[in-house]
């Protein structure tokens, strides 16, 4: 069969039969449809059969499969370019995948570059080093400093909490490298909680002058990009997703700005983040990177939490959020920007 002889369609992403469609081509491939995608782009043939599929969430392709009947037509080759030419026009240049580590080779061909590989997952972008030249442009003192510590963390929003665990930490080092995740899929956008953790670490930095603020970029990923359609042993995503996250972090943070030591807080609400915590230990110490758990601060005999401050913002309870943020995030909440948000917090409720 020539390529001529298939069609393209899409969908932004497809919905209804067609969807099902898609979700049947992938099981017969033993993969799974990803719920997070937002497009999706099939080769059909005159008989109206799936001969390759792929799909997009935001700069990530996903769920690309073809037929075995159809391997060698370059099929996989034309998914991927119609993914990537679509992206483009969204404004996404920088693109990634997630797939099953024996699929190098097809990808690699395919103009992506390995970041790290699990036993389970590869991590590929688009980009020839970019993680490596990413990391190198990172702000650090030279020469590097004998203790030096990090703390990644998301603060949507930044509170006493967060606020209390930097400077505990900062205390413990030379420096501290403090990393606020870029993804933009939280109640508070990417740059309002960068913004609001610059101020608010404000006070503390001109006593210590120890911290230094990044953006995470693409690179330290959570579990709303990470995929688990090619899995299939779903209980073990989040752990899969741990390893992959943090041997990131080890290989190309850490050994670049020398990091000896994590910090992270104790979880007493979130299951997820507390097996998160001790993964990390486990993973960290292969590279010689301590990990350590700071007690939270305490309001009224409670753990503060980012969630606490979005469920009292539901309440309209802004009385107890001015306890438990600094000034600069209380400011924020009170904004016309701010009450925004609450009002879509609750409108989700």
């Amino acid at each position: 069969m020539e390529y001529s002889q298939f069609y393209e369609e899409n969908g932004t992403p497809f919905t209804g039969r067609k969807q099902k469609k898609v979700r049947e081509f992938l099981q017969s491939m033993e993969l799974r449809y990803d719920e997070g995608v937002e497009y999706t782009v099939n080769l059909v043939t005159q008989d109206g059969d799936i001969a390759a599929t792929g799909s997009l969430q935001s700069n990530v392709l996903k769920c690309v499969a073809v037929d075995d009947r159809f391997q060698g037509m370059g099929l996989s080759s034309r998914i991927v370019t119609l993914l990537m030419n679509h992206a483009m026009e969204q404004g996404h240049s920088h693109l990634f995948v997630f797939t099953k580590p024996k699929n190098i080779a097809m990808f690699s061909d395919l103009g992506f570059y390995p970041i790290i590989k699990t036993e389970n997952v590869l991590f590929m972008e688009n980009v020839r080093d970019g993680i490596s030249k990413y990391v190198k442009a990172l702000e650090r003192p030279i020469p590097t400093p004998q203790t030096v510590g990090a703390i990644i963390a998301n603060c949507n929003p930044f509170t006493n909490g967060h606020r209390y665990l930097i400077e505990t930490a900062a205390a413990q080092c030379d420096v501290l490298h403090l990393f606020i995740l870029s993804e933009d899929r939280s109640a508070f956008p990417a740059e309002v909680r960068y913004q609001l953790v610059k101020k608010g670490i404000e006070p503390i930095n001109k006593d210590l002058g120890k911290i230094i603020l990044h953006k995470t970029s693409d690179y330290l990923i959570s579990s709303a990009v990470f995929p688990t359609y090619f899995l299939k042993e779903q209980q073990k995503a989040e752990q899969i997703n741990c390893e992959l996250d943090l041997r990131i972090f080890a290989e190309y943070f850490a050994k670049e700005l020398g990091i000896t030591k994590r910090f992270v807080g104790t979880e007493p609400f979130c299951p997820v983040t507390n097996a998160y915590n001790r993964v990390m230990k486990n993973i960290l110490s292969e590279y010689g990177i301590e990990v350590v758990e700071i007690p939270r601060k305490q309001q009224d005999n409670l753990a503060i939490s980012a969630s606490k401050v979005r469920a009292c913002m539901i309440e309209g309870d802004y009385e107890t959020i001015k306890n438990i943020v600094p000034p600069t995030t209380m400011e924020y909440l009170l904004s016309d920007e701010g009450r925004a948000i609450a009002e879509k917090l609750a409108e989700k409720q």
